[in-house]
C-alpha cells in the first residue's frame, strides 16, 4: 500500500501530489474518516528523510501499512528504505512516533492480510494483478 488515490486518478506528478498532501495533512490533519499517516524513512542511497502519506489499518492496537504501490509490479521506494533502515518516523493525528517498521511474515501476514482485505478489497485487486506478495508493514512505537 501506500496508495491515496485509484490507479485510474493517479496525478501525473506524484511527487508534487504527495508534498500537497503533505502540507494539507500537517496543517489540517487527515481528512474525516480517511486513515492517513506520514511515514518518514531514510533513503536507502541518499541517507536523507523522505516523508510519504499513506492510508494505514489499525489491527490489535498496531499500525499498519500495505505496500500495494497501487498495484504496481514492484514495491514501493518507501518499502525498500524501511526494508534498508526499519526506523521510522509515523505521523498519525497529531502524534509524531518514533517507531520500526518490520514486514509481516507467514500466518501474521496472511491474518493481518484477511483483516485489511475484508474492508479494504481493492487490496484484493491490487495484489491479483502482480506477481510479488504485497507487504504488510507493521509500525511498532520504540
Amino acid at each position: 500500500m501506500g496508495s491515496l488515490v485509484d490507479m485510474a486518478e493517479m496525478p501525473t506528478d506524484m511527487r508534487a501530489y504527495n508534498r500537497q498532501v503533505i502540507s494539507d495533512f500537517r496543517a489540517h490533519g487527515a481528512p474525516p474518516g480517511r486513515p492517513l499517516l506520514l511515514l518518514t524513512t531514510t533513503g536507502r542511497r541518499s541517507g536523507a528523510a523522505r516523508t510519504t502519506p499513506m492510508m494505514f489499518v489499525r489491527l490489535d492496537g498496531r499500525l499498519h501499512v500495505i505496500a500495494s504501490n497501487a498495484g504496481a509490479p514492484r514495491d514501493p521506494d518507501w518499502y525498500l528504505n524501511l526494508v534498508a533502515d526499519p526506523r521510522v518516523v509515523v505521523e498519525v493525528g497529531s502524534s509524531t512516533i518514533a517507531a520500526t517498521a518490520s514486514s509481516l511474515t507467514g500466518a501474521d501476514r496472511e491474518a493481518a492480510w484477511g483483516r485489511i482485505t475484508a474492508d479494504y478489497p481493492f487490496f484484493v485487486d491490487h495484489q491479483a494483478g502482480v506477481s510479488r506478495v504485497i507487504p504488510v508493514v507493521a509500525l511498532d512505537p520504540v
